[in-house]
């Protein structure tokens, strides 16, 4: 079983936010409220004369160790085999307790104004039904086809960098283990299976 994850190389990213298109396309995001399963975070870094900006692709972590798994209450939080980290829309009360324990801000509320507006844009082929909390999947219903999540598929630098961390031929797993990439904010324990090679 492939255990997935993700590199975003952050040497190549322009800040084009085709990646957030995509996404929202794909899974229907409320863009209408500024809410996106990913974003591009622009940064500046260091101090007057030498600034530089820094462009920081940010989505889930797909942590191993999940603390938004562990905080839901009715277990619509949960991992699948291949450690990709979703909610299911049925059992979420959104309550928001998942939300508070992301220690990585990548959820967000899908409420009732969203899923009126979604209606009204997509008619009866809406993705979300009733209110619940939304984050991103991996686009797992694309990779059960083969096929790489919207955002790795429509980088056109090539900044997102997916497949199995397990699979000792694919990229991600050897960018993961060469030390080059490393996975945000390590301290805090989480485990996360997005890495970061720095620009």
């Amino acid at each position: 079983m492939a255990r997935y994850g993700m590199v975003m190389d952050m040497r190549t990213c322009v800040g084009c936010q085709a990646c957030m298109a995509a996404c929202t396309a794909e899974n229907q995001t409320p863009f209408w409220n500024g809410k996106f399963r990913t974003h591009v975070e622009d940064k500046a870094q260091g101090t007057f004369p030498d600034v530089r900006r820094v462009l920081l692709p940010r989505l889930c972590m797909h942590c191993e160790n999940t603390p938004c798994l562990s905080a839901c209450p009715t277990g619509a939080t949960f991992m699948t085999e291949d450690g990709i980290v979703k909610v299911n829309y049925d059992r979420c009360i959104g309550c928001y307790a998942c939300c508070i324990a992301c220690p990585y801000d990548a959820r967000y509320a899908y409420d009732r104004e969203d899923v009126n507006k979604e209606e009204e844009l997509y008619g009866k082929f809406t993705s979300h039904k009733q209110p619940h909390v939304d984050k991103c999947t991996f686009c797992d219903h694309r990779v059960s086809e083969g096929r790489e999540p919207a955002c790795v598929s429509t980088c056109p630098t090539n900044t997102r960098i997916f497949g199995d961390l397990d699979d000792p031929n694919s990229e991600v797993h050897k960018l993961a283990t060469s030390g080059k990439a490393q996975a945000l904010n390590q301290s805090l324990g989480t485990s996360p299976k997005v890495y970061y090679i720095p620009s």
